[in-house]
């Protein structure tokens, strides 16, 4: 999975989340909904929104940093060996059948929608686990951030295609598609 698709997987989720969370008949409460919205907007109301405050940071990944920095490189670059190395062998994997269903010619190719360079290209909040670690990734595809899974593979730290946010998006989405389908 691709940091664009991550991005998609992330936009539908907040769409089913809405669209779940909503009332089938409820056209007459939307109409009364916009209208008391325009009602506040022009009363001049002060409306509070709230949003999730970005997480402190903990650490500045000193142990991740090197392996993402090198990715970040070696995407800017263009450079199919440098992204092979920093990818682990099952991300790898996923992404040869990626490739074939895409007919895409190479990995670059294959990633050139990422959108990854060194000009925001940010790590940090770590999390170690033996030999999986987790941490919060920053690029151009997504500014505000996503923790991603990295690998230990002999001695080295290898970027993966997994997400935990985005799992959580893949299991919440199954169970509605399966449920809109059985009627």
């Amino acid at each position: 999975m691709t940091f664009k698709n991550a991005i998609l997987f992330s936009a539908i989720a907040a769409s089913l989340t809405a669209f779940g969370c909503g009332d089938a008949g409820t056209t007459a409460n939307n109409s009364n909904a916009k209208a008391n919205n325009t009602n506040v907007a022009a009363n001049n109301s002060a409306v509070a929104t709230t949003t999730a405050a970005p997480a402190a940071t903990t650490n500045n990944a000193p142990t991740l940093s090197p392996a993402f920095k090198a990715y970040c490189l070696a995407m800017e670059k263009k450079d199919e060996a440098g992204i092979r190395k920093a990818y682990s062998k099952d991300t790898l994997d996923a992404f040869a059948e990626g490739m074939k269903e895409d007919g895409s010619k190479n990995l670059v190719e294959y990633l050139s929608t990422d959108n990854v360079t060194s000009a925001l290209c940010e790590i940090r909040n770590e999390e170690i686990k033996g030999d999986e670690a987790s941490a919060e990734l920053k690029t151009a595809a997504i500014p505000n951030g996503e923790r991603f899974i990295f690998v230990k593979e002999g001695s080295d730290w290898k970027l993966t295609n997994r997400s935990p946010a985005l799992d959580a998006v893949k299991q919440t989405a199954q169970p509605a598609a399966i449920s809109n389908t059985v009627k």
